[in-house]
């Protein structure tokens, strides 16, 4: 068991692991093929229209790298690092092995529930995993996109629902190449249950072979039915196409593969300035789609902190120079429309002081190896905020967002009515 706090946790980043069968399993005759599982020198890859993808190095997560892996890697060999002296209950930090075989808490509700009890977490948003390579791949054919996309959001409703027990969310995913195909599909989900939709943040591919930004008021449809069912608009951090330009600048021609080791600098200072979500939110104020629908809330998720200060550096720059260009001061937007899920080794004190507590929400990217080994543990970072705000973060914000009652702790894990 890990440390219980004296108040609920909601993790804003808790992930599940595809079955194999995520993608296939209600793709219409009309797109059979569209997906598959191949044997490449022993190892089994995903591939798309027959194009293989080293997106996810193993697809099929039989095996995968233990939760927190690279956090207890860092904090073993620099001990210095723990700024923090551990308390009684925090699970004990050992050398991780490389691999693992994959809980089965990572692939069914039942078994998440009872691991969520051991972690002293009492919601979670459930983000999936390798459905982050879908949209980037079929760019160029919004069709399949689309089809894909209700295939998986049908197989994560059979195999999790989209609210397990007010505590587990799993987040069905919505594309928008085709707007009405985009509100079909967003009244699907939340006639199901859906609390929390994911929107790719990067531009969205059209009809014609273009790309331009869901903030324009071509997509102001789907918004207002975004804005009248009152689910959260979730971001998580994905193939967002930004390889494209990487490429250029580069001379290359391959995917974004984010588990790769690069060796340019280059690469590396662009991905430092996390350019894609940063325009992704510039769009979102300066195009005025926040404005427009006041009552949208978006959470961009493991897409880091470090892009918030320069951008509200240059709202506040920009109004006072051009204030004509807003329907209203975009700090105002900004504060009342989006939701900071900072990584665990940023400093959250120094965000809380630019957007405030309101604004910054908790995440571990469980069980992901680049996440929180011991996630309740994060609290630790918060200690100079009085206990408000640290309730706050820790899942006070997150359970106002979706409806829930921000004091109310775990509940019982009761397999029985949990999908597995």
């Amino acid at each position: 068991m890990s440390r219980k706090l004296d108040f609920p946790v909601f993790d804003a980043d808790n992930h599940m692991y595809e079955t194999t069968d995520a993608f296939t399993k209600y793709l219409p005759d009309s797109h059979a093929g569209l997906v598959k599982y191949v044997q490449v020198a022993g190892r089994t890859k995903i591939a798309l229209r027959n194009t293989i993808s080293e997106y996810i190095p193993n697809p099929t997560f039989n095996k995968v790298a233990p939760p927190g892996a690279q956090e207890v890697e860092f904090k073993l060999k620099n001990p210095s690092s723990r700024t923090k002296a551990p308390k009684e209950g925090d699970k004990v930090l050992t050398d991780p092995p490389r691999y693992i075989d994959a809980l089965p808490a990572f692939f069914n509700p039942a078994d998440r529930l009872e691991l969520m009890n051991e972690l002293s977490i009492d919601r979670a948003v459930m983000w999936p995993t390798l459905a982050s390579l879908l949209e980037e791949r079929l760019a160029d054919d919004p069709e399949a996109t689309h089809v894909v996309v209700h295939a998986l959001n049908e197989w994560m409703y059979e195999h999790w629902s989209f609210n397990v027990e007010d505590r587990i969310f799993p987040t069905p995913v919505i594309t928008l190449p085709i707007v009405d195909e985009a509100i079909r599909e967003l009244d699907r989900v939340v006639e199901r249950g859906a609390r929390v939709i994911l929107i790719r943040p990067a531009p969205v591919p059209d009809l014609k072979g273009g790309r331009r930004s869901f903030a324009l008021p071509e997509y102001d449809r789907f918004w207002q039915r975004v804005e009248e069912a009152g689910v959260l608009v979730g971001m998580h951090a994905s193939d967002d196409g930004f390889q494209r330009y990487l490429n250029e600048w580069e001379g290359n021609k391959g995917e974004y593969l984010p588990f790769a080791h690069h060796n340019s600098g280059f690469h590396e200072l662009l991905h430092a300035e996390s350019r894609t979500i940063k325009d992704v939110v510039a769009s979102i104020i300066g195009h005025g789609l926040a404005t427009r629908f006041p009552k949208l809330r978006f959470m961009p998720v493991e897409n880091g902190s470090s892009w918030v200060r320069p951008l509200v550096e240059t709202f506040q720059k920009v109004y006072d120079r051009v204030p004509q260009a807003f329907d209203e001061d975009p700090m105002v937007a900004f504060k009342r429309s989006v939701y900071i899920h900072p990584f665990h080794e940023e400093d959250p004190i120094g965000l809380v002081d630019i957007v405030g507590a309101d604004n910054v929400v908790f995440g571990s990217d469980y069980p992901h190896p680049e996440g929180l080994f011991d996630p309740v543990t994060w609290v630790d970072e918060l200690e100079d905020l009085d206990l408000a705000d640290r309730k706050k973060i820790m899942g006070g914000t997150l359970s106002k967002l979706f409806g829930l009652d921000p004091e109310l702790g775990a509940l019982p894990a009761t397999s029985g009515a949990a999908r597995g």
